[in-house]
């Protein structure tokens, strides 16, 4: 990374910031900051103490990608993992994996995205209502795989308050980089004794559009084209959910759903994955009217699996199923403190089979007690929370097959702790400040502790560490917040440091596909490259101690219109901005970590009058240089957006038209927080320009 260039970024968003302050004119005396409930407040109350972002309605439309990751791509301290169009994780504040905890509807979303690269997320926002993104730690109310940050999916699958009459929305698209056809319907209806809520969507994509030419092999032979190999995909779901409302005693309600999906993985041009889930959901509220004033409780099951074909042929099969549960009782207040005692408890079971099944057969038991209190005052409020798990790891081999004898057999059991400190100080009607302190610990995983085997997405033999302990951290996050009317600022600085992070390290040594072993460059390594075997560097999960600091800044500036600096009739233009950094360091060696975002500035102009909206954009990422050894540096980019959309009312339903272009340039780029840039040949640039057309319709 460029030290000069870091600078400049910085300096550039407190410029922004600055000017946003200095060149507002006309907000009222008694403004207020922008209130929403996000997942890190479990109190629902209007103002959040943690660092949160929400995307809901025409903003998350217009940034809909067919991944999680690259539809939250580009938030404040958000990047993405991006193994292609069709596998992308969020990657917040440098932190991804299990340390990212990904919910759906406030409970568990179990899948295999955590464990490898090129394996997805099974969720989609065309049927999506909101996503909420909490930065920073989130092991308190989440555990301890939320110490860098929380994704939670809402669908109102489980319809939460009373729905009077019948209605829904339907979408449809076509994006011309991928010929990619999109659909879906939600239909909702009700009274105040129950509502019912079905949902259903469909999307099916070719290869994706690239700006350079790229070789592909195609039935054995290599051709050239300007197109993402193998990066095809298709995916349909739906759900079907209900609730019955008791009046003021409370509620409870039910979902099933169902995700498939079949897309190929570019590190291979013959490998596709089929996937499967399927989750059943149970959901209530009891108002008993005592001393615990709401008992909320949610309870999901779900069964995930899916297979990876080689050519057409099934190979490795990877299986997750599991139970959640979990409870929350808010009480009444105790001496001006409001809270809540919660229960959490999860039971999962992890099964690979195949070739390339580098972790055994394993269950994992978790159980936690925790804490959350908020004290207002007048001049903010301070907020308290503590938690205690249970963790129990183990390993069952590989039953299916006695002969393979690679993993190691065994149970391991954890006691994590997490509190946290957090502070709001109202400094003047129109500027807040906030602080958060939070020690974390996290259980290693089980693949962090029995893994033992080829990982084709990682091209590495990983093996873990049956002896590894606790990862431990302590954090802290300061922000200032501003609003003025139509202009506000916000600027968050945070600090994590880490004992025993685990991640994976080089060992210096090679394996065969048999799993023999020896050092790299010694006479068996050149015998087994002679003889045309295929060797993988072996890696070894190892602890660590690490250190994050970075910032994140973004707000909005009215040019045009009222609070603008000048008047519009009829219409308003505003200046969006946002910047981000991030460093991460191995201090144990003093390297950096590896796949960290780059210094990111970016700023959009959006134009509203009337039934029309636009909006003209870009996102600048620097070069980032500063890589561990034996990773590849990615160059700097600057990747321009732009959307128009057009509103309408027929009878009853609210029309939006809308159209989109991504990667207006045709701009050829390398994410530096992807595995296929830093550590395997680049064979996944990001895609190229894109048209989208589409039509929202509300009713």
């Amino acid at each position: 990374m460029n030290p000069q260039f870091h600078r400049h970024a910085i300096g550039a968003a407190v410029l922004f910031a600055l000017c946003s302050l200095a060149q507002a004119q006309s907000a009222a005396d008694g403004a207020t900051l922008n209130t929403i409930t996000v997942t890190g407040n479990p109190l629902g109350a209007a103002e959040a103490i943690v660092p949160v972002e929400a995307l809901s309605g025409s903003a998350l439309l217009y940034r809909s990608q067919s991944t999680l990751g690259e539809t939250l791509q580009g938030l404040p301290g958000v990047s993405s993992t991006y193994f292609g169009p069709n596998a992308s994780r969020p990657t917040i504040r440098g932190q991804d994996g299990d340390r990212i905890r990904i919910l759906s509807n406030g409970g568990a979303a179990l899948d295999a995205s955590a464990l490898s690269y090129d394996h997805a997320v099974p969720t989609d926002a065309l049927v999506t209502d909101r996503i909420e993104v909490l930065r920073g730690p989130g092991a308190l109310l989440y555990g301890g795989s939320a110490v860098g940050g929380v994704v939670n999916v809402i669908d109102n699958r489980i319809p939460t308050e009373p729905i009077n009459g019948f209605g829904g929305r339907a979408d449809a698209s076509y994006a011309s980089g991928s010929k990619e056809g999109s659909g879906a319907v939600v239909l909702e209806g009700g009274n105040d004794r129950f509502a019912l809520h079905v949902d259903a969507f469909r999307r099916h994509a070719d290869d994706v559009n690239a700006p350079t030419w790229l070789e592909c092999g195609k039935g054995g032979i290599n051709v050239l084209q300007k197109r993402i190999c193998n990066s095809a995909s298709e995916s349909r779901g739906g759900a079907l959910g209900g609730t019955l409302f008791f009046g003021g005693a409370g509620w409870i309600g039910a979902s099933v759903s169902d995700y498939r999906s079949h897309y190929g993985t570019v590190a291979e041009d013959d490998v596709t994955i089929g996937m499967r889930q399927q989750r059943q959901a149970l959901e209530g509220e009891w108002r008993p009217g005592g001393f615990f004033t709401a008992i909320h409780a949610k309870a999901s099951h779900t069964d995930y699996r899916h297979t990876e074909y080689e050519g057409g042929s099934p190979g490795t099969t990877f299986k997750n199923n599991g139970n959640d549960l979990r409870i929350e009782a808010r009480h009444r207040p105790i001496a001006g403190f409001e809270g809540l005692i919660g229960l959490q408890s999860e039971r999962t079971r992890f099964a690979a089979d195949g070739e390339e099944a580098f972790a055994p057969h394993s269950r994992t038991r978790s159980d936690a007690l925790f804490l959350y209190e908020e004290l207002p005052l007048s001049w903010g409020k301070l907020s308290v929370g503590a938690r205690t798990e249970r963790v129990k790891v183990s390993s069952q081999g590989y039953p299916d097959d006695p002969s393979i004898t690679r993993f190691v057999l065994g149970e391991r059991s954890f006691n994590p702790h997490s509190a946290s400190f957090g502070l709001l100080y109202n400094v003047a009607p129109q500027w807040q400040i906030t602080g958060n302190l939070a020690y974390t610990e996290r259980a290693p995983k089980d693949y962090e502790l029995f893994a033992n085997g080829p990982h084709v997405a990682t091209a590495a033999w990983e093996v873990g560490d049956v002896n590894l302990q606790k990862e431990r951290s302590l954090g802290a996050d300061i922000g200032a917040q501003w609003k003025a009317g139509a202009n506000n600022a916000r600027v968050n600085a945070y600090w994590s440091k880490f004992r025993n992070y685990i991640g994976l390290t080089a060992t210096g040594n090679l394996r065969t596909d048999e799993g023999d072993s020896f050092a790299r460059g010694s006479d068996e390594a050149a015998l087994a490259a002679a003889m045309d075997e295929e060797l993988l560097a072996e890696y070894v999960y190892r602890g660590v101690r690490a250190r994050f600091t970075g910032i994140e800044a973004s707000g909005n500036l009215r040019l045009l219109g009222s609070d603008g600096l000048r008047p519009l009739e009829g219409g308003k233009l505003d200046l969006e901005w946002r910047a981000d950094a991030v460093r991460a360091t191995n201090t144990d060696t003093g390297e950096p970590l590896p796949r960290i975002a780059p210094v990111r500035v970016g700023a959009t102009l959006a134009w509203t009058s009337g039934p029309w909206n636009a909006r003209l954009g870009f996102d600048h990422y620097a070069a980032q240089r500063r890589v561990p050894a034996g990773d590849r540096s990615t160059d700097g980019y600057t990747l321009w957006n732009a959307s128009v959309g057009y509103r309408m009312k027929v009878q009853r339903a609210s029309l939006l038209w809308y159209a989109r272009v991504d990667n207006l340039t045709n701009q050829l780029a390398y994410s530096a927080t992807s595995i296929l840039t830093t550590t395997v040949f680049p064979k996944a640039p990001l895609p190229g320009r894109s048209v989208k057309v589409g039509l929202r319709v509300d009713f």
